[in-house]
């Protein structure tokens, strides 16, 4: 059984009268406790979500304070625990403190001193839970899926964004790690702090970094394939960083975003070791559309119904023999393959069904030469909206050159200027 969230202390010592005196003294107190005399069980009961505070002697049998505070840390690191111990064992409960314990109390215990350390802590617990929920609800209106790999990315986001720690995010590219890294700066303390993106690919001398460095102060650096920066470069941001942790104090959040499978660029020597085990203590894998089909269906509709009300077009219907083709691609792009193929199907061309089509007219209301000129028109003037008139990627887009789309364009009578985005004040 699962301790619920009316629950707000779990008391645990192996001795069924110390357990039931401190559960008595709670009570009084105004709180609702739970007490256990098994740490085994105990372990069993908690949970990440838990908006409660542990309170654990230290020397049991079978699982001591020690262990059960490695456990507690491993389920969530910043789930409160108060140790109780003997006076001759304040150094291992110096150690237990050091090692994630939000403080120790001696026996024979001081009640008053109990009660103000729940008083600080039990409040701050509910905020983080607070907060996780409000993370976890925006994660999900930008990161979609119900597969249970992507639930498990907004989850980490959620434990991960308050926490101010670097974070390695690995995947292939498409999977939305840009989104991941943002998520994690939204949800965090220095979210009014700048968001600074970097590619390590553009970092030739250890001074470019620095400048972005400084540019992202009280705030997130957001760096792209830091392994493309020059050794001496990846040896000055491991110390950077370092120091920040030894001083404990955050400067600069760092957000490294690396392809897959980077510990063989660490095995290369592309990747310093130090900069990568630094970075990985947190480490967020994104997972490929590959390894969540499931959600393919729903991320299709979610973009085809976005590009229509940029458009202003009406919602297409998709036939069920198209979604099972859509689920059969291979995706190598990723959700941005997804989202492109979806900007296609809004301006009615289908994509991926054995060849490339247009959806077919519902009746031949004119002749040919009308509805061929009728839908050249409409093709151009759909891809003018889409890309709000740059010429180039319109050009691009339609696979045609520029010169001859102007020619298609004053046939219509198109006006790129018409089609530009007009800045709101």
């Amino acid at each position: 059984m699962k301790i619920t969230n009316d629950i707000q202390v779990l008391v645990i010592d192996d001795d069924q009268d110390v357990v039931e005196a401190y559960q008595n003294l709670l009570e009084i107190a105004g709180y609702s406790a739970l007490a256990e005399t098994d740490p085994t069980k105990a372990i069993e009961m908690l949970h990440k979500d838990w908006a409660g505070v542990v309170v654990t002697d230290m020397y049991m049998p079978g699982l001591s304070g020690m262990d059960l505070l490695e456990q507690i840390k491993h389920l969530d690191s910043e789930l409160p625990v108060i140790m109780i111990t003997g006076h001759g064992d304040i150094p291992m409960a110096v150690d237990a403190v050091k090692k994630g314990a939000i403080d120790f109390l001696q026996k024979p215990l001081q009640p008053e001193q109990l009660l103000d350390l729940l008083e600080r802590f039990l409040p701050q617990r509910q905020q983080i839970i607070d907060q996780r929920i409000t993370l976890l609800k925006g994660a999900s209106s930008v990161l979609l899926g119900d597969s249970p790999l992507i639930n498990k990315v907004r989850d980490q986001i959620a434990e991960t964004a308050p926490t101010l720690k670097d974070v390695l995010i690995e995947g292939c590219q498409g999977t939305g790690r840009s989104t991941v890294a943002k998520l994690l700066h939204d949800g965090s303390l220095i979210r009014q702090g700048p968001y600074v993106t970097l590619k390590g690919s553009a970092v030739s001398t250890t001074p470019d970094l620095q400048r972005s460095m400084i540019s992202a102060r009280s705030g997130t650096l957001c760096l792209h394939n830091p392994q493309d920066m020059p050794k001496e470069t990846q040896q000055w941001l491991c110390r950077f960083l370092l120091e920040q942790e030894r001083q404990g104090k955050k400067e600069v959040r760092v957000l490294a975003v690396t392809n897959i499978n980077p510990e063989q660029q660490v095995e290369t020597e592309v990747f310093l070791p130090e900069l990568f085990y630094f970075l990985s203590q947190i480490r967020l894998s994104i997972p490929t559309v590959q390894q969540r089909t499931c959600d393919i269906a729903m991320l299709f509709k979610h973009f085809l119904k976005q590009s229509c009300l940029t458009l202003k077009k009406p919602l297409p219907s998709v036939d069920k023999a198209y979604i099972n083709t859509l689920n059969r691609h291979d995706w190598a792009g990723n959700v941005l393959e997804i989202k492109n193929v979806a900007e296609l199907y809004a301006i009615g061309i289908v994509k991926l069904a054995g060849q490339e089509r247009t959806k077919p007219l519902e009746q031949m209301s004119s002749p040919l030469d009308d509805l061929v000129d009728s839908y050249e028109k409409q093709v151009i003037e759909d891809a003018l909206y889409l890309f709000a008139g740059r010429i180039n990627e319109v050009s691009s887009y339609l696979q045609i050159p520029r010169k001859k789309l102007y020619l298609r364009m004053k046939k219509h009578n198109l006006d790129k200027a018409e089609y530009k985005v007009q800045p709101s004040y």
